[in-house]
């Protein structure tokens, strides 16, 4: 394949040229005439050449030029928003430092497992490799998520649980479901800047209430429940994002005695629920799957390659919810992901991953935080586990700022205001621990806050001097 590239760069080869034929190529070459038809397949695949029956492989009319660099990179100059952070942390290279994204490095994850279920099910039936998902998902995983819901306190059947093809699907199918255009949504303040852009797609009006140490502010809850009638409420019960925190089991009674009197429904994300050390209180459990949809997926915990979420909830709501996964996605999630990973979680490795997970974040995020406070950087409070730290800038520093001239170095931070609907986060930073033990992390996040200041400095003093005129 480089060979016949290299000619075609090189002009050796034009614009509908014969290539050689697989049997001379293969001898001048020294390799097998079936290798030559492998290499000739690929670059077909790629439209490099073209195949004509009967008559052997000519280079593509129209060979496309090399993809200019420029024209893959992630726009930097767009407006800090809810897909800011998405958009650079997805789009830019492997290399590219993420303390701003919301997953775990790939040397953190458990490579061996993944790879020892990937060798497992292609050993299996070939139609797992071949044949849609069912409608509601695999059965295996299926049972094996009720008995963990079931430490979780869920007492939950078969027909009250479905998979997806992802935790943002499980959400956006619940939203589906129950909203219409102009429908009142209320979500924590800050809050995972994807809910906002999912609810934005659905043409939901956003609501927010503050979020505290120990859940929603209960009382601004109630009051918005009862002067904006929002028809949904999304959250995370356990290690909020971005602040870490955890819902107190007062808190959750109160939030769910309000949410019953004004018939709100509520999706609880769970999808940080494995990184806690102890469990904590979670809403579906205290609801019963009633007016409480719990959804969640491994992501986070496996791989965001093989990507599987669920939705548990009330069995004639999963009914509907299937017919919707139907309708958008002819059926449920692969079944080559739900295989992966049902024959992770039924090995007995995931478990260990886990603990030796939670272990190392702990020791991280004690590190990565005692680093950030030499630098004036305070959290805002020691989460109980997960990998993420949101924390206040010194010297009012503006975080949008600071992350612009980080991403000018090719470091993807997380600013505040790209969390929180009222916009009131703009000195607040999400920092991902396990991304930041790059060295030059540190180096161009120290750069990034001179910046910050030096912005900081000049508005105060144009301030000052606007304000002195004034008096004059």
């Amino acid at each position: 394949m480089s060979a016949i590239r290299a000619k075609v760069a090189g002009r050796a080869l034009g614009a509908g040229d014969r290539l050689p034929s697989i049997r001379s190529l293969a001898t001048t070459m020294g390799v097998s005439p079936s290798t030559v038809v492998e290499a000739y397949d690929r670059l077909a695949a790629e439209g490099l050449i073209r195949a004509r029956r009967g008559s052997g492989y000519y280079v593509a009319p129209t060979v496309m030029p090399p993809l200019a660099l420029t024209e893959v990179e992630p726009r930097r100059d767009r407006a800090v928003d809810p897909f800011w952070v998405s958009r650079q942390s997805l789009d830019a290279d492997d290399a590219v430092p993420k303390p701003g994204c919301g997953w775990l490095p790939p040397e953190w994850m458990p490579e061996a497992a993944l790879r020892r279920a990937t060798r497992a099910l292609a050993r299996t039936d070939a139609s797992v490799l071949t044949n849609y998902g069912s409608t509601s998902g695999s059965p295996a995983l299926r049972r094996l998520l009720l008995t963990r819901l079931a430490e979780d306190g869920i007492e939950a059947s078969i027909n009250q649980l479905m998979l997806t093809g992802s935790g943002t699907q499980a959400t956006d199918l619940v939203c589906r479901f129950l909203l219409r255009p102009g429908d009142t949504v209320l979500v924590d303040d800050p809050c995972y800047f994807n809910f906002r852009a999912l609810l934005r797609a659905h043409q939901a009006r956003i609501v927010s209430v503050p979020y505290t140490p120990s859940g929603p502010d209960v009382a601004r809850f109630e009051q918005i429940l009862a002067s904006e009638r929002p028809r949904l409420y999304i959250t995370n019960s356990a290690l909020h994002n971005p602040t870490g925190a955890t819902i107190s089991l007062q808190t959750a009674h109160r939030l769910l005695t309000a949410a019953a009197a004004r018939d709100l429904t509520i999706i609880e994300d769970d999808i940080f629920g494995d990184f806690e050390p102890e469990r904590s209180p979670r809403l579906a459990a205290l609801d019963g799957l009633n007016r409480v949809i719990r959804i969640g997926s491994f992501s986070k915990t496996l791989s965001a390659s093989v990507r599987c979420g669920y939705i548990a909830g009330r069995a004639d709501w999963i009914e509907h919810l299937v017919d919707l996964q139907v309708a958008t996605s002819f059926g449920g999630p692969s079944p080559v992901a739900t295989g992966i990973i049902a024959k992770v979680l039924a090995g007995g490795s995931y478990r260990k991953h886990m603990d030796e997970l939670r272990q190392k974040l702990t020791r991280t995020r004690r590190d990565v935080a005692r680093k950030l406070g030499a630098l004036g950087i305070e959290p805002w409070l020691m989460p109980r586990g997960g990998f993420f730290l949101w924390c206040r800038l010194a010297d009012g520093q503006d975080a949008t700022a600071v992350a612009r001239a980080a991403l000018e170095e090719d470091v993807v931070l997380a600013p505040g205001n790209v969390f929180s609907v009222s916009q009131t986060a703009s000195h607040f930073m999400r920092f991902n621990v396990a991304h930041m033990s790059d060295p030059r992390v540190w180096d161009v996040l120290r750069r990034a806050l001179k910046t910050g200041l030096t912005q900081v400095n000049a508005a105060r003093e144009s301030v000052r001097h606007r304000s002195q005129s004034d008096v004059d």
